[in-house]
């Protein structure tokens, strides 16, 4: 018997939301293999805004003076740079990257797209 489920099947939950608190990644990313990782998945989502939110969940973990620091920028820099998304150029990506230990790579994709037909 094959049917459609249907939005009238399913449980509507009365969850009480009031006293949930913000999820923050920042108090995960407590070693370099787990940061990797999270700013892997932000990249993979081919959005600048959601890598700039992931590098700055990272700079909460490790402290945003010392990632500031690091990267050869003030605070107040840092922290525009965090909010640029689409306007950050590429440098400084790659110079928030560096002061975090981690490097950008590049790999083929699992799936053959038009530019890489017939490549060999």
């Amino acid at each position: 018997m094959n049917r459609k489920a249907e939005s009238g099947d399913m449980a509507i939950l009365d969850l009480e939301l009031s006293n949930t608190t913000r999820f923050e990644a920042s108090r995960f990313l407590d070693n370099p293999e787990t940061i990797a990782a999270f700013l892997a998945e932000a990249l993979h989502s081919n959005d600048a805004q959601t890598l700039m939110q992931a590098i700055g969940e990272v700079a909460k973990a490790i402290g945003v003076n010392q990632f500031a620091q690091d990267a050869g920028v003030n605070r107040e820099s840092l922290y525009k740079t965090l909010k640029g998304g689409d306007k950050t150029r590429f440098a400084t990506v790659q110079k928030l990257m560096l002061a975090l230990g981690v490097e950008l790579t590049v790999r083929p994709l699992e799936t053959a797209n038009a530019c890489n037909k017939g490549i060999q």
